[in-house]
């Protein structure tokens, strides 16, 4: 008998990929797929709940009637392989028409911030761009955490630039460690943010004691001819930094030509809260933190 099924997206900002892939699986059976719709919940068969941030409010989710998963409620849990390996069902968010997807899984990295390494490993090699390419759009949105870590990075590089399509690297590139080849290769492709509204690569910078290494990693993407207006940082807070680190390294971006983007670690607090709209509304390209913070924000 053929299923009423719901998919609840509670929290991505981008479509969600296992959701994506849980429509394709339900619908090759046969069964009814939409999103999920709380005045409907008495009709459905099954619910699937994915929260991806642990932040996020979950109040909505019933684990009773659900079957919850995703990193921020459940790290330990994963799609079956026979469904991890299908194309995604775009359907399931209608005005998205680009294409979305991982070429690996992992990251060479341990950061205690960080919950790729804990939930997936080491870097591994898991599919190919062609077999990302399910929509009819030269526009792909990587989710690859750590890109030039994948083994088979010089091959997926150059399907992208091959194919000429448009790439973003929504989750940062590891500026610290950027070869001179890789900067050279990455200066070849055809790169934006997630908007698609700016030339720009995105890489990160997360620890105040990596500065020297940030560094270098602009000189040698310069030399490769990326332009650091064309160069955008993910700027971690909240976790072991300072403020005055936090203010220090969004400064010396800003100084470099590159826009600063910061990610606070608990959104909670008043002044990760503050700190991060006065960075990415750019009003820190004009106004002081110091002013901004007395004339906006009371905290201390």
């Amino acid at each position: 008998m053929n299923m009423r099924v719901a998919l609840f997206d509670v929290d991505s900002k981008i479509p969600n990929l296992a959701l994506m892939k849980l429509a394709r699986h339900h619908l090759s059976q046969g069964d009814e797929v939409e999103s999920y719709l709380p005045l409907d919940v008495a009709s459905y068969d099954k619910i699937y709940a994915s929260k991806v941030f642990a932040f996020s409010d979950g109040s909505y989710i019933n684990e009773d009637i659900m079957e919850v998963g995703g990193t921020g409620i459940n790290m330990s849990k994963s799609l079956p392989p026979e469904i991890e390996t299908l194309q995604p069902e775009y359907s399931l968010y209608p005005g998205f028409k680009h294409n979305i997807g991982f070429t690996m899984r992992g990251c060479r990295f341990k950061c205690d911030f960080c919950v790729v390494p804990k939930k997936e490993g080491q870097p591994t090699s898991v599919s190919t761009i062609e077999e990302l390419l399910v929509q009819d759009s030269d526009f792909l949105i990587l989710l690859d955490n750590d890109p030039f870590g994948n083994p088979d990075w010089k091959a997926r590089l150059k399907e992208i630039r091959d194919r000429g399509l448009t790439v973003n690297f929504s989750q940062g590139i590891n500026i610290r460690i950027i070869t001179d080849e890789q900067a050279r290769e990455l200066s070849t492709l055809k790169f934006s943010n997630i908007n698609r509204t700016k030339k720009q690569a995105t890489f990160a910078w997360d620890q105040i004691k990596d500065e020297r290494l940030i560094i270098r990693g602009i000189e040698r993407c310069k030399a490769a001819g990326i332009k650091p207006y064309m160069m955008q940082f993910f700027i971690l807070i909240g976790f072991d930094t300072t403020r005055e680190e936090d203010h220090h390294r969004v400064k010396m971006i800003i100084d470099q030509g590159a826009d600063p983007y910061v990610m606070p670690f608990d959104k909670s607090d008043l002044y990760q809260s503050a700190f991060a709209r006065w960075c990415n509304t750019r009003i820190c390209k004009s106004v002081p933190w110091e002013e901004y913070r007395h004339g906006s924000w009371k905290g201390n």
